[in-house]
């Protein structure tokens, strides 16, 4: 005996009318916590000549001369300003939108590998607030590229945070570099799931000019992009648990609140109307058995000297009968 295997049931492609609200909301969440996580500054001076000691030791400290080619040529200063102003709310939209239009399959896990891993980057803002290196001392050899091309663009003094903005903003959210890891999550899925070969390369090139960009202006320290690629690492890691999870509330919650589709119909014929025995629903087919209880019926009436009943199953039968009867007979 067979028995019947249950498939899975396939989870609803994601909506833009659900998307946009969820997004919205994961970014207000981490917009609101980078000004409440904020921390004494004091202590985030500590935290940042703390890793940049820690680069000196270690030999790794590629901030300053990147940052001396940047305050020395502002053919390369200027761009550099731009790009860590402005393209991670371009960049990374960007191929949110195009993966919701053109790699459905792998939307729900890049959407929510993006949203774990912000979220991580926040608490990271909150336990380790960080002086990025360009508002330190003069004496540690920094120049705030920003501060010193600001005439070019948009920004002010204060990051890159519109003038007059400067409050709005952060500016010890240092550890981790999200630009960096933002920039990571993008070359990846444009590099594996791209087909077009220019796409895969700036798939490769755009998180490399994203670490030499916030270094470069002095906003991050070398640690810091290693940091916002590790939280990559982990949110990618978190990002299957994290949907399985969501997969759990929303079946319970669809559980104790069920609701009915629109303009769902009943699989069955009848729409859950019962019928009596022998009645059959308006254009429904005959089967070959109701043509032979028909015949036996119309053969009974006959014994019994009534007038054989007519219907379709009389008719079939008569027609069979006629169909072969020998030709000398018609």
């Amino acid at each position: 005996m067979q028995h019947a295997s249950t498939a899975p049931v396939p989870r609803p492609r994601p909506r833009w009318w659900t998307e946009l609200p969820l997004l919205a909301l994961v970014y207000g969440a981490y917009s609101a916590g980078r000004l409440v996580a904020r921390g004494d500054v004091s202590t985030a001076i500590d935290h940042g000549l703390s890793i940049l000691s820690l680069e000196q030791t270690l030999h790794i400290n590629l901030e300053h001369p990147l940052n001396r080619l940047l305050t020395a040529h502002p053919s390369i200063g200027i761009p550099s300003d731009f790009a860590y102003a402005s393209l991670h709310y371009l960049v990374t939209p960007a191929v949110l939108i195009w993966l919701f239009r053109r790699r459905q399959e792998v939307y729900r896990r890049a959407r929510t590998w993006l949203m774990t891993s912000t979220l991580l980057g926040l608490i990271g803002f909150t336990l380790l607030p960080t002086c990025p290196p360009r508002l330190l001392e003069a004496r540690y050899g920094f120049v705030d590229t920003m501060a010193q091309y600001s005439s070019y663009g948009w920004w002010g003094t204060e990051a890159s945070a519109p003038r007059g903005m400067g409050g709005m903003t952060n500016q010890y959210a240092a550890m981790p570099s999200l630009h960096v890891g933002w920039a990571l999550w993008c070359g990846i899925l444009l590099w594996r799931h791209s087909k077009n070969p220019y796409v895969r390369a700036a798939g490769v090139a755009y998180p490399l000019i994203t670490t030499f960009v916030v270094m470069g202006t002095a906003n991050h320290y070398l640690l810091d992009a290693v940091a916002g690629a590790a939280v990559m690492g982990v949110g990618a890691l978190l990002a299957r648990p994290v949907m399985r999870l969501a997969d759990r509330v929303r079946d319970r919650v669809g559980a104790r609140f069920p609701r009915i589709a629109p303009g769902a119909k009943s699989p069955i014929v009848s729409a859950g109307c019962k019928t009596s025995a022998g009645e059959r629903i308006p254009g429904q087919r005959t089967t070959s058995a109701d043509s032979t209880d028909a015949a036996a019926s119309a053969d009974a009436d006959t014994s019994a000297g009534r007038a054989p009943r007519t219907g379709p199953g009389a008719r079939a039968g008569a027609g069979t009968a006629g169909d072969d009867a020998p030709a000398a007979a018609r």
